[in-house]
């Protein structure tokens, strides 16, 4: 069976996002702009992909990894010029199809990619271009038709202004016969007010040979923004939220309010969940059933278990439970696993811990660089102190063990099961299981000291 092969165009400088960044590269929906191009097409099914990459293209490459294959335009003279260097490659299929996409336009769907293949090998057609209507089609070429169908394609800096006022746009996406787009390609000159290699030039010289070129118009216009500065990467985030989050409600999900909730695209969440708003969700992040997350709170690839409260909390690459409680403002640092059921209250921070099921850490500590057993009860205001200036220290708390209020466990350290610590204690050494450790100054009590304070003043007035 023919392949579909795909290129993706991703060279550019993208001068108007001012940014040292490569376009493609910017986040949208926590992911690369070009990555939402590349699910697409994988949801479309292609065969392989080629990406043309020029502007810091070893970045864009590391990113993306090696599952594709690249080609690098080194002079930026055009689309044409950008996909004739992908024409190598090309040339090691016979027959099929080719898919070419531009790197920043992230809201074309893998539906979308099917449904322009499928016009495509129905109509016979030698290419296809992806169209929409838009009301205000400044910035994009215009799709000039006649009474045989399409008759070229007009970029807008070298458009009449009687061309300028036709709504029906270029997306820069299309589906080409392979042996026509290498055809095509060969026969590309600079003839243009810009002296640049055009893609669309293609479309006039398969026009000219009287082949059959068609188009298929986008249902829906959204999916033709392509990301050239902020204000556009705005309007695609906006655009993109939406769609994200109208995912998860139909699945579900309980939003209690879209315009301020913020879930990444590779976020899942389980049935019956709540999300309240303020919530910011990235990353690899998911959510059990059953859970209730916010308000405002932040998690970035953390697990979390069914029947989970969190609230006014941030979680980093955590694991989190079942039946768990967390917040308000818990900080949950990178390295932290919770058990089941277990509590983790107001201003407590934690790090590269675990925490056995059932345990409390209610309020005010610092927990780091721990192993924390069952049923532990963390009184507030407990320290572990693991840094000596130098190194890391591991604290070891066993199963049941109580640590009372205000203690500073000097790692490394180990607590014994059903261990003590009285409230205040600064402890050094392992504390045997079933023991009460104390460890602080004695107290002392200085009787009538108030009235001597106050009669050593007033005799030192008297001799002023």
């Amino acid at each position: 069976m023919p392949k579909t092969i795909a290129v993706i165009l991703a060279a550019g400088l993208g001068t108007r996002m001012k940014s040292k960044i490569p376009k493609v590269l910017h986040q949208l929906a926590g992911v690369p702009l070009v990555s939402h191009v590349l699910d697409a097409l994988k949801e479309a099914a292609v065969d392989d992909i080629i990406i043309v990459l020029g502007y810091q293209g070893e970045m864009v490459e590391k990113t993306l990894g090696k599952d594709y294959r690249y080609v690098y335009q080194q002079e930026q003279l055009g689309t044409g010029h950008a996909l004739l260097q992908a024409l190598p490659l090309l040339q090691e299929y016979a027959g099929g199809h080719c898919l070419v996409l531009c790197g920043d336009t992230p809201l074309l769907t893998g539906e979308t990619l099917k449904n322009l293949k499928e016009r495509h090998l129905q109509t016979g057609a030698k290419a296809t271009v992806l169209t929409a209507k838009l009301d205000n089609p400044s910035g994009y070429g215009r799709i000039i038709k006649g009474s045989g169908g399409i008759k070229r394609i007009v970029e807008e800096r070298d458009a009449t202004v009687e061309e300028k006022l036709i709504k029906e746009i270029n997306t820069g996406a299309y589906c080409f016969d392979l042996a026509s787009v290498k055809e095509g390609l060969a026969r590309l000159t600079p003839a243009n007010a810009q002296g640049e290699y055009y893609l669309t030039d293609i479309i006039k010289f398969l026009v000219d040979q009287k082949e059959r070129v068609e188009t298929y118009l986008l249902e829906n216009a959204w999916e033709a923004l392509g990301v050239n500065n902020r204000i556009q990467l705005a309007e695609a985030e906006a655009y993109l939220r939406r769609r994200l989050l109208e995912k998860q409600m139909l699945a579900g999900v309980t939003i209690i309010d879209p315009a301020n909730t913020y879930i990444g695209k590779q976020v899942q969440i389980g049935q019956d969940t709540i999300v309240y708003p303020g919530v910011i969700m990235e990353g690899s992040t998911k959510i059990g059933q059953n859970c209730r997350i916010g308000p405002y709170t932040r998690l970035v690839d953390t697990i979390v278990g069914d029947d989970c409260t969190i609230n006014n909390s941030i979680l980093l690459e955590s694991k989190v439970g079942q039946g768990c409680n967390i917040g308000p403002y818990s900080y949950l640092r990178p390295g932290t696993e919770l058990a089941d059921q277990v509590k983790v209250g107001d201003f407590a921070e934690l790090k590269k811990s675990y925490v056995g099921k059932g345990s409390k850490i209610p309020h005010l500590s610092y927990i780091g660089d721990s192993v924390i057993g069952e049923g532990v009860n963390i009184g507030a205001g407990t320290i572990t102190c693991n840094y000596d200036g130098k190194k890391k220290h591991q604290t070891i708390i066993k199963d049941r063990a109580f640590v009372g209020s205000n203690t500073n466990l000097v790692a490394p350290i180990t607590v014994g099961e059903d261990a003590y610590i009285g409230a205040g204690s600064t402890v050094t050494k392992d504390i045997p299981s079933g023991a009460l450790a104390i460890a602080r100054g004695r107290q002392r009590n200085l009787e009538n000291w108030q009235r001597r304070k106050e009669e050593q003043e007033a005799s030192k007035k008297r001799e002023e």
